[in-house]
């Protein structure tokens, strides 16, 4: 009776390494959609993947288990698929090596081919910092009735009131466009310039709720509609999706010399 129902069916899992499994996307399939066709990129940043399930056989077949956190450059032509990484990162679950170091070379080599960029590969994980800086704008009364496509048009800013400061919320959700599951994140905006209607911002962010697209292009565009549309002396958007098969993913874009943020995860991931 249990193989008759969605929870009952059987997944077939790689047995052993496998490279192949690997699935890259282009970019520029996302970006062409946001208007970056063939454009200068107008941010810098990086996907930073955490996972959470990893591990291998030794050279005697006892099992050895592992965290990591990944680290793709945005500039990177291709992104890597992420229901295919899981695979990919589960096929060294029967697999014999020698060293925890040839693993971790083998997935930064092999993430790096796919992405057609150096990829960075450590072991372990950042700690939580869900007490991190900024307003949390989720407390807002403000009525909602738009959840996709997200819609730019309903953001603004005060020309008038040039500040720095950083807004959060912890409402950001989408759906894959692959599997069309849905993705939670915590989305952080940092910036200098025009003051952001923060009740606008909070609609626009919920417009993204009923919308296919991938973590990272979701991010572009958050980042591309607030330039577009109050252009700020400078800019950054990063975003921490919660875990879904036993990965996460923090892409963060922002204008050119803008530092990364503090690597870390929040109690949701």
């Amino acid at each position: 009776m249990s193989s008759d129902l969605p929870l009952g069916r059987q997944v077939e899992y790689p047995r052993e390494y496998d490279a192949s499994l690997l699935f890259p996307i282009p970019r520029a399939n996302g970006r062409d959609e946001i208007g970056l066709a063939g454009a200068a990129l107008p941010f810098h940043g990086h996907d930073r993947w955490h996972a959470y399930e990893l591990g291998w056989l030794d050279l005697r077949g006892k099992p050895v288990v592992a965290t990591a956190t990944l680290t793709v450059p945005a500039t990177s032509p291709r992104l890597v698929e992420s229901k295919s990484l899981k695979l990919y990162l589960n096929s060294f679950n029967a697999s014999r090596f020698a060293d925890p170091e040839d693993v971790r070379a083998r997935i930064a080599a092999d993430l790096s081919t796919c992405a057609g960029a150096p990829v960075t590969v450590t072991f372990g994980l950042p700690g939580f910092d869900d007490t991190a800086g900024g307003t949390c704008i989720d407390g807002l009364d403000v009525a909602i009735d738009r959840y996709g496509p997200p819609d730019a048009t309903l953001l603004s800013a005060d020309a008038a009131s040039v500040v720095e400061e950083t807004l959060t919320s912890n409402l950001l959700k989408s759906n894959c466009p692959v599997t069309g599951q849905p993705d939670w994140a915590r989305v952080s905006i940092s910036y200098r310039g025009p003051r952001l209607d923060r009740e606008a911002l909070l609609r626009y962010l919920v417009s993204f709720r009923d919308h296919c697209e991938f973590h990272e292009q979701c991010v572009e565009r958050i980042f591309l509609d607030l330039v577009r549309v109050a252009a700020p002396e400078w800019l950054s958007v990063e975003a921490r999706y919660t875990r879904r098969g036993g990965l996460d993913i923090n892409p963060w874009r922002a204008s050119p010399g803008v530092p990364p943020p503090a690597a870390g995860r929040d109690l949701r991931q």
